[in-house]
């Protein structure tokens, strides 16, 4: 079994990004316990309750050049896992917290101010499919604090 550690962890009470740094979440079947999620149309809801970044895809941004941090692209949390590992199917449990990864999160105009030439689709699962944000539906809720150790299970 893979494991890895929650490295960053973001949330907002006023919607939008950058989201600012957190020490914990209080992760809900429907999302993160007290955030606004402005667009529901797209994020948010019990398949896309939690979206996920690999420190790796970040780290390889910032190499390419580009001025990413954590929380600027509207991640939950930034794990230090192996980017391959993270697909659909794929369970990440938690101290409290068990998340199932359901779909890719498309990227948007709106987190452009994260790359050179507002170039948002380096993000996007369609251009570069292991270079991307995950969303992931809840199994057990709880809090995820930073620091955490994430146990990365091969299936559902």
């Amino acid at each position: 079994m893979l494991t890895g550690s929650v490295l960053g962890i973001f949330a907002t009470e006023e919607g939008g990004v950058p989201k600012p740094s957190v020490d914990s979440i209080d992760v809900r079947l429907n999302g993160v316990y007290g955030e606004r999620i402005r667009d529901t149309k797209h994020h948010g809801g019990p398949k896309r309750a939690v979206c996920i970044l690999s420190n790796q895809t970040l780290q390889f941004l910032q190499q390419d050049g580009h001025p990413i941090r954590g929380g600027t692209t509207g991640e939950n949390l930034l794990i230090d896992v192996d980017e391959d590992s993270l697909k659909p199917g794929i369970r990440l449990k938690f101290t409290h917290v068990e998340l199932e990864i359901t779909t890719p999160a498309p990227p948007c105009k709106t987190i452009q101010e994260s790359f050179t030439n507002g170039d948002f689709k380096q993000l996007s699962h369609k251009l570069n499919p292991q270079r991307t944000r995950w969303y992931a539906k809840v199994i057990q809720e709880g809090i995820i604090q930073i620091d955490e150790v994430v146990e990365i299970n091969s299936s559902a």
